[in-house]
């Protein structure tokens, strides 16, 4: 039986252990480049004892940014402070990886240079408000991608990985997950195309295949993972032939060597279980545990095979040490559900559904 505590093999990279800490939106970098700051490396050090931490959600590009203080990967300046968090991480022996996250429709143009406005698949406004300076507003209609742009945004992405790479990351996790851009093309509400980047179940996922096929042409596939959230409803987002769909997708990238695939589980395990079956690679689940945190009872799942690794999100802002605790069975400080993005006036500092 294998235990949470043992070694992992990431494709070459060796894990410490099994316990991964989840993305989650941190908004710490202020000024107007978008780069993060020496709490975000404190904070990270911190945590450093996870076998692998996920970033919090960090835009390839200037257009896909969606909230206030988020960082980039897109300049030279943003890759020149990342490299002194990855460095504080690696030398207390942490491992890292760069998600990027572009959000697509999820976004609204104060929080955006010269004019822009947020891109998406089609040009249907996301039911849904995001924070800015003046509070919550409404997302608005974004601009439909010509195919042109599209080819763009997949060469963005594999730029930011690159950029990833040379800041000292340890590789790059691509999200395709919570609403945002790569899901924005699998879902059947945002995306209405009917040219090869819809329509159909292998146009619907071409955007996604493709981004991870520049990006592993890029850095190398051992140095990639895809998050995924099948039927997560999270920023307006429908999906329909949830089996089909993900299976497609995973099959798509199977060959590609992907170092793993992240899933953002649902209420239906039964789906977890028929992905995980097919998935042949690293398998890392992010279990449904709602409206709970992930807790120590979801190491059972590594222990009978459902996940090679399992990844924590809340637990992680409360407790940094997490996986010295959750070996010793506790104690856990509760997590404080004020300092959540709630959708709400209680602010945004950290939301573990947001990365």
């Amino acid at each position: 039986m294998t235990t949470s505590f043992e070694p992992l093999n990431l494709a070459g990279v060796t894990l410490g252990n099994r316990i991964v800490m989840s993305p989650m939106t941190r908004s710490r970098a202020y000024g107007p480049g978008q780069a993060p700051t020496e709490a975000t490396a404190v904070y990270y050090t911190q945590r450093a004892s996870a076998g692998l931490i996920v970033s919090e959600g960090i835009q390839p590009s200037v257009v896909g940014q969606g909230y206030p203080n988020t960082p980039g990967l897109h300049s030279s300046e943003q890759v020149e402070a990342w490299r002194r968090v990855t460095d504080a991480v690696h030398e207390k022996g942490g491992v890292i990886f760069a998600q990027l996250m572009h959000t697509g429709r999820i976004g609204h143009p104060s929080l955006l240079p010269d004019g822009l406005i947020s891109v998406a698949p089609s040009a249907v406004a996301a039911d849904t408000k995001v924070f800015t300076a003046e509070g919550l507003q409404p997302c608005v209609t974004p601009k439909e991608l010509t195919p042109s742009e599209i080819q763009q945004t997949i060469a963005d992405f594999a730029d930011a990985a690159r950029n990833a790479i040379a800041a000292g990351f340890d590789g790059v996790e691509i999200h395709g997950a919570n609403g945002y851009l790569i899901q924005q093309f699998l879902s059947d509400n945002a995306n209405l195309r009917t040219d090869e980047w819809g329509g159909t179940i292998q146009g619907r996922i071409r955007f996604g295949v493709e981004v991870a096929k520049a990006v592993t042409e890029a850095i190398g596939s051992e140095r990639v993972g895809f998050r995924i959230s099948p039927g997560n409803p999270f920023n307006d987002i429908v999906e329909s032939e949830l089996t089909g769909l993900y299976g497609e997708l995973l099959t798509a990238l199977s060959p590609l060597g992907l170092a793993y695939v992240h899933l953002m589980e649902g209420p239906d395990r039964e789906l977890t279980v028929q992905l995980r079956k097919q998935w042949q690679g690293t398998f890392i689940l992010n279990p449904f545990t709602h409206p709970n945190p992930t807790g120590l009872d979801a190491l059972s799942l590594i222990e009978d095979g459902t996940t090679d690794a399992v990844s924590f999100g809340a637990l992680f802002i409360s407790n940094p040490d997490l996986p010295q605790r959750l070996q010793q069975g506790g104690p856990f400080v509760t997590p404080d559900p004020a300092t959540f993005y709630g959708g709400d006036e209680r602010g945004y500092t950290d939301y573990p559904a947001l990365g």
